[in-house]
């Protein structure tokens, strides 16, 4: 029996986006529009203070405005929700500040009514006055500050690795991960050279054009919650762990999300609307402003001191201490303090690793995943650090590279083999796309021109689980069903793709249900570029379960082996009728092995992402000013399932580090954020962008992967930052070790470089 055939392959096919239509004529769903009967809209009272106790709480005014439903503090939260502390490693995080606040902007009450403006009006008249308590802001700073952030740590209990932190007191760690291979010392000692540099890049956020949004409604079997999330089946899990309910009488709905990049993960706002719909029985929604994103998750500032030993123009042996700053509660940051900093000795041969990561409590917004998971953080350090040694050891820049780069099979520095990650082919590619090999004008008068690349890796996270079901009706038509959110990455198109492929059927015609907990069945979460290797498992399996028992049912109508029968045909041999359908399931979770006491592992990860990064950079040095005039990106992404969204995939992610790099960063002022709107915080606009940018995949495959592919969100990060400051070293001379590269930054640096340096 087979289904219907067409002219190629689905894997492979540049098919243009289901959703296309949906969101260009605007009849694509969004929570944001979302108008449930009697709601009520929350507006959030937040904390001026970094870090005190609350002495009082004056939300009388509030409450006297007419139209104001209820205002609503921690103790009425505590009548629904007893012990109102979430988080996915740490159960840290109140609903509602509890007797103290962590960090400025914090949420301390809310204010309910049907009109927005009104919600809004009286929380502004809500009067609360603090204890002021010493504050931490740096992250070196809270590894030894007498200020300190909780009074205990509260692992979650879902992390192995942090369940011996329980109960430990006076202390702004939340985890340190450390990893020794070889001998570091030896190494050292027997080197030809050795460099150290350190570097820090700066608190910058995600910035989705949706803000988080969340709405909740009782319904005759519990609660159901609308939310922008990017992680449904976790939050249905912890919305019941906080309501002590079984998981049955929680139901997460997710549509499209108007971007995420990590920042909807989790809980956000969906703990605080169950709450105050359990608490006034009605639907309550909450829709963060631009400016209140700034208070609720940003990307991790990060300190790394990275230090390397050279024999015979050969690195021998990484010294690497990185300190992030996770903000006043943990959130994600002990993993990735954890998975990626097991990668920062880089994509390189090195026998002889130590390793020190430190995720760090502060009294700033919370921290969480962005975009690479902490790895543009680490490349931006140990690809610049491999310029500058590169540099000085007067070799050239790709061939240093090319030299200590792990290829296929050789060991990473937790031990596990390197395998299908195509580290060579990318280098090999960029270097040609920016002609490295051929001379290079660097200008002349004051405008100096300068080229550099750079290169980073990924490991995925895991262990984690995913799961799907394929449908195919009784007329043949195919419908699957996952919890992967749609968040403008083209998860709904690749992951039809890979159903098209098993069963031979154009990806246009399968519908894909959005995630809807009663509905799709568990995913861990989409990030960290993972849906497409573990869902699109999950999927490539339930396909497969799905055409093995249609030719199940073609032996039992009779049909004869090999006969091309339409798939309608056999529901009505068998029924009689258009009637039944056929049910696939798929589960997909990776091997993996914990690491051990010196942070080793034969697995720890699934599969490595690649990317890199070259510039060409124009600098004015009579002003600092640079400009990037070329930008070429390139990455082993496996076989491209859709090579048109890892364009697409590619670039935007480039672009959005391209903002990190040279303008974005989190003011701050004694721990207030002075720059929370578009008109201080500035992302790249049209004008910004280089005006010669490529993407491209090299030819890969991910012998791993459903159907040797594997994720592509986050690979065009890794090598953008670095580039950018190895060609202002190579236009300039002067080399910028912290972010964003700003032209004041670079100007100090030419007069600094001039023996003229500027007073601070």
């Amino acid at each position: 029996m087979a289904t219907r055939t067409i002219g190629s392959g689905q894997v492979g096919r540049s098919v243009p986006r289901l959703e296309g239509a949906a969101k260009v004529t605007g009849r694509a769903e969004y929570v944001h529009n979302i108008r449930l009967p009697k709601m009520l809209i929350g507006k959030i009272f937040r904390s001026t203070v970094a870090q005190g106790r609350i002495k009082s709480l004056d939300v009388s005014a509030a409450r006297a405005l007419p139209g104001v439903y209820r205002v609503v503090t921690i103790d009425d939260v505590k009548t629904v929700i007893p012990n109102p502390l979430y988080g996915p490693a740490f159960h840290d995080q109140p609903i509602l500040a509890d007797g103290k606040v962590h960090y400025i902007g914090e949420p301390v009450a809310v204010v309910l009514a049907t009109d927005p403006y009104i919600a809004e009006a009286a929380a502004s008249l809500i009067e609360a006055e603090y204890e002021e308590l010493p504050a931490v802001f740096d992250e070196i700073e809270a590894m030894t500050s007498a200020a300190v952030v909780h009074d205990e740590l509260r692992p979650a209990g879902t992390f192995p690795d942090l369940k011996h932190l329980k109960g430990k007191k006076n202390t702004n760690i939340a985890l340190d991960f450390h990893l020794r291979r070889g001998d570091p010392g030896k190494a050292f000692a027997e080197a030809d050279h050795v460099f150290e540099h350190t570097f820090r890049s700066q608190q910058v956020l995600h910035l989705p054009l949706e803000p988080f949004v969340s709405a909740a409604e009782l319904t005759e079997t519990g609660l159901t919650i609308h939310t922008a999330s990017q992680s449904p089946s976790f939050v249905r899990i912890e919305i019941a762990r906080l309501l002590g309910w079984p998981e049955n009488k929680v139901r997460v709905k997710v549509p499209y999300l108007g971007g995420g990049f990590g920042a909807k993960l989790y809980i956000k706002l969906e703990a605080m609307v169950a709450a105050l719909t359990l608490l006034t029985r009605r639907p309550v929604k909450i829709s963060l402003t631009m400016e209140e994103q700034f208070y609720t998750l940003t990307k991790h500032a990060a300190t790394f001191r990275i230090k390397s030993a050279i024999k015979n123009g050969r690195i021998t042996g990484r010294d690497c201490e990185v300190w992030w700053n996770g903000g006043a509660y943990a959130d994600i940051g002990p993993r990735i303090t954890q998975k990626s900093g097991f990668t920062a000795p880089g994509p390189y041969d090195i026998d002889n690793v130590s390793i020190d990561s430190y995720s760090l409590y502060t009294n700033l917004t919370p921290a969480g995943a962005l975009r690479g998971f902490g790895i543009p953080q680490l490349v931006w350090a140990y690809e610049s650090h491999t310029d500058m040694m590169a540099r000085a050891l007067k070799l050239d820049p790709v061939e240093f590279r090319r030299n200590n780069i792990l290829r296929d099979g050789r060991a990473q520095a937790t031990g596990t083999a390197m395998k299908d990650a195509a580290i060579e082919a990318v280098l090999d590619r960029l270097a040609l796309r920016m002609n490295m090999k051929a001379p290079f004008d660097h200008g002349g008068g004051t405008v100096k021109r300068g080229r550099g690349i750079a290169i980073g890796f990924k490991a995925s996270i895991s262990p984690t689980t995913s799961i799907a079901i394929v449908n195919v009706a009784a007329d043949g038509s195919v419908t699957l069903y996952c919890s992967t959110v749609d968040m403008g990455q083209g998860s709904d198109t690749a992951n039809a793709q890979l159903v098209a492929e098993v069963l031979n059927i154009p990806a246009e015609s399968i519908k894909v249900v959005h995630p809807d907990t009663d509905v799709t069945p568990y995913d861990m979460a989409t990030l960290g570029s993972r849906s497409l290797y573990h869902m699109g498992h999950a999927v490539r399996l339930a396909a497969e379960d799905a055409k093995a028992k249609l030719a199940a049912l073609a032996r039992e109508v009779g049909v004869p082996e090999g006969a091309n029968v339409p798939v309608a045909e056999l529901f009505q041999k068998k029924y009689k009728m258009q009637a039944g359908n056929i049910i696939g399931t798929g589960s997909y979770i990776p091997s993996y092995v914990p690491p051990d006491a010196n942070g080793l592992t034969p697995e720890a990860t699934p599969f490595w992402m690649v990317g890199g990064t070259g510039a060409e950079v124009e600098v004015d040095t009579e002003t600092g000013h640079v400009r990037v005039t070329k930008l070429i990106n390139v990455a082993d992404v496996g076989r491209p399932v859709n090579p048109r969204i890892v364009e697409t995939q590619l670039s935007g992610a480039a672009v959005m580090q391209f903002g990190f790099t040279m303008q974005e960063k989190i003011e701050l002022d004694g721990g207030q954020i002075t720059n929370a709107s578009f008109a201080d915080y500035k992302i790249p606009s049209i004008v910004d962008i280089p005006p010669v940018m490529q993407n491209e995949a090299v030819e890969s495959e991910q012998g791993s992967g459903p159907f040797g592919a594997k994720g592509v969100g986050e690979s065009g990060t890794f090598g953008v930052s670095p580039a950018i400051a190895n060609a202002i070293e190579d236009a300039c001379g002067v080399r910028l070790t912290e972010l964003p590269l700003t032209a004041e930054k670079v100007y100090r640096a030419l007069r600094a470089a001039q023996g003229k340096p500027l007073e601070e």
